[in-house]
């Protein structure tokens, strides 16, 4: 079977296929998700720059597991149980309203006994160590590491001492991603919130196209922004659909269509640097805001698209920022975004990115932690100072695009509640993306694999 789109490509469709609403309304599915998944599964924590010196340290939590992850040697991170080993108590507390707990030390010591911690998680200090004659040893007396590796300038853990390595994980996103050199990009802004739905609820909201011109209308006065979702293993990408000839349009660094490219991408540039302050920079537009000065009028898109890039990559090289050259085809293949199993989203470009990371907020099914930051190519040293920002519904900082999908995470939620709903039905061609998902939840959870829809 096939999937014919206006630009005269095809590709398969999947089966179509219906979805267990207890994946995300079930207290008895997100209790067990936690031994079940996120014990098991590799996670995005952080970026390697948030801890630059020895002894910069942060911490990540998900469900009732807290991690120190923490800086040891210039060329080394590790990753603690936020735990001391005698009572259990948490070494390091997260103030209340904080994103997490940030610092530098040369040691963590237990605020309930005073035992301590060297950042090699030894233990160095136990008050009347002599009562335990010789109970206490090296083996069970220091903190319990998990395993931690890096990859695209994030730092990532897993619980589970046999899962596969972080490349073999990742891949085949690795493999795509890795000409955009994402380690050089930094935070432009990013922001959080806990949120009334459950992770995948707001993880589904951004994994395909096919809401954009119902939810957001005022994008289609700048093109066709429907495309395609691709299963990828573990995880899925999602891009435009684009003309013959145009395939580098698929990517997020794309023109707005129309009679006249030259404004309508200005156009488009200007709309989304106001309304969203994502999946572009400031040089960007101030270039595509000169398109029509210095194109004829009957410049063919292709030749705008190029022209407005090339224009674009020189202005900032002359400024410090050196985009990577990634060929058209890797472009087009990597989409404008990745899903990476289970819970975070990389919205890529050239020099920018968009990325979104969901975490269940306890074991409420009908709450979440909703994460979105925005990174850039800065010039070396003009990078700015940001912190996670709690954001709630309902505050400017948000802008108006984002609030448009928070009000449909809110109410589909509720909307899975209902006795007259039996399931999800994702789109065959732009959601395959959401049955990806829960067929590798599915692998995981021994539950829940989607369905022939009949």
């Amino acid at each position: 079977m096939t999937h014919t789109v206006e630009n005269n490509t095809t590709t398969d469709l999947s089966t179509p296929k219906t979805i267990d609403v207890a994946a995300y309304i079930s207290a008895e599915y997100a209790r067990a998700e936690g031994d079940r998944l996120w014990a098991k599964v590799w996670q995005q924590v952080c970026r390697v720059e948030e801890l630059p010196r020895v002894g910069d340290f942060l911490t990540y939590d998900i469900l009732d597991d807290s991690f120190i992850v923490v800086r040891t040697a210039p060329d080394t991170l590790r990753a603690y149980h936020n735990v001391c080993a005698h009572r259990g108590r948490r070494l390091v507390d997260t103030p209340p309203g904080a994103h997490d707990a940030r610092g530098r030390r040369k040691q963590f010591v237990c605020g309930f006994h005073g035992w301590r911690y060297d950042l090699q998680g030894c233990n160095t200090f136990v008050p009347e160590r002599g009562d335990w004659t010789c109970g206490l040893t090296e083996s069970n007396d220091g903190l319990r590491q998990a395993r931690i590796d890096t990859w695209g300038g994030w730092v990532w853990l897993t619980m589970d001492p046999d899962a596969e390595s972080l490349r073999e994980y990742l891949e085949p996103a690795a493999s795509l991603l890795d000409p955009f050199h994402l380690e050089n990009m930094r935070y432009r802004w990013r922001r959080w919130l806990t949120f009334d739905c459950n992770w995948k609820v707001a993880f589904e909201a951004f994994m395909e196209t096919y809401h954009v011109p119902y939810t957001h209308p005022e994008f289609m006065n700048f093109g066709d922004f429907l495309g395609w979702g691709r299963a990828q293993g573990k995880h899925s990408n999602i891009g435009y659909d684009a003309p013959k000839g145009m395939e580098e349009n698929q990517g997020k660094l794309r023109i707005g269509s129309g009679a006249d490219a030259r404004l309508s991408t200005a156009q488009l540039q200007n709309f989304t640097w106001e309304n969203a302050n994502t999946n572009t920079t400031e040089s960007m537009v101030a270039v595509a805001n000169r398109l029509a000065d210095e194109l004829p009028e009957s410049t063919p898109p292709g030749q705008v698209l190029r022209y407005w890039l090339d224009t674009c990559r020189r202005e900032d090289a002359e400024r410090g920022v050196i985009w990577p050259t990634v060929d058209p085809e890797t472009v087009a293949a990597s989409g404008t975004s990745w899903q990476i199993f289970p819970n975070f989203q990389i919205g890529h470009a050239l020099n920018n990115m968009l990325c979104y990371r969901f975490r269940p907020y306890g074991y409420d099914p009908d709450q979440c932690i909703f994460e979105a930051a925005v990174f850039e190519l800065f010039p070396p040293g003009e990078e700015p100072d940001t912190e996670w920002i709690y954001t709630p519904v309902g505050d400017e900082g948000w802008r108006t695009v984002l609030p448009q999908d928070f009000d449909n995470m809110a109410a589909v939620q509720q909307g899975m509640k209902s006795r007259g709903f039996p399931g999800p039905k994702p789109n065959p061609y732009r959601e395959r993306t959401i049955v990806n998902l829960h067929h590798n939840l599915a692998s995981y959870m021994g539950t829940g694999e989607p369905r022939d829809l009949t």
